[in-house]
């Protein structure tokens, strides 16, 4: 008979949930191993053996968050024109970076603003990350072209590109205090790029 391990005594999306805003608030750099054992609420070995190190915690955090977090972004890809692509994207996101009981922002860019050299890698994660999401808004765009639903002269990466400039800006805005009227104008001005 095989000998098992004792079962884990903690929920492990509870623990990467506080995990996440514990990043989210503090930044990569800044968050320590006890920053997140006391919000996971879980001791050093039981994190090692169920997330790894500081850098593995950090990217399942960030995977959860933008499964759970940001599922907001597959129904904005679903709608049926680009416009309407954009905004449900822009309005979700506003919803979800000034939502109450989180922090203001969002983790993929408060997690890796700013870190040591060292860090490097988790800046090229977020990176890597933000640019996957951006690659699926280009295809979107270039499936409306092909639908006739935007113009041939428009540039689906250039559109993508613009959606990740203005979402990025309000995070930052909204983790300075920028309230959700506010940035929801902002949203719907930058709607006018999508006829």
């Amino acid at each position: 008979m095989a000998v098992r391990g004792r079962p884990r005594e903690f929920d492990v999306d509870l623990a990467l949930e506080r995990a996440g805003y514990v990043f989210w608030r503090q930044g990569y750099e800044a968050t320590t191993l006890d920053d997140l054992t006391t919000a996971m609420r879980i001791s050093r070995p039981s994190l090692y053996a169920a997330f790894g190190n500081k850098e593995a915690t950090f990217r399942l955090a960030v995977e959860r968050y933008a499964l759970v977090e940001m599922a907001y972004v597959d129904q904005a890809l679903a709608m049926p024109t680009a416009r309407e692509v954009a905004a449900h994207y822009l309005r979700s996101n506003v919803e979800a970076i000034t939502m109450d009981g989180r922090p203001p922002g969002c983790l993929s860019i408060q997690g890796g603003l700013a870190g040591h050299p060292q860090d490097q890698q988790i800046v090229d994660f977020l990176t890597a990350t933000r640019s996957a999401a951006e690659a699926r808004f280009t295809q979107r765009f270039q499936e409306a072209i092909g639908a006739g639903d935007l113009a041939e002269s428009e540039n689906p990466a250039d559109l993508a590109r613009y959606l990740a400039a203005v979402t990025a800006g309000l995070a930052v805005q909204a983790a300075s205090g920028a309230s959700r009227t506010s940035l929801a104008a902002v949203a719907e001005r930058a709607l006018s790029a999508f006829p």
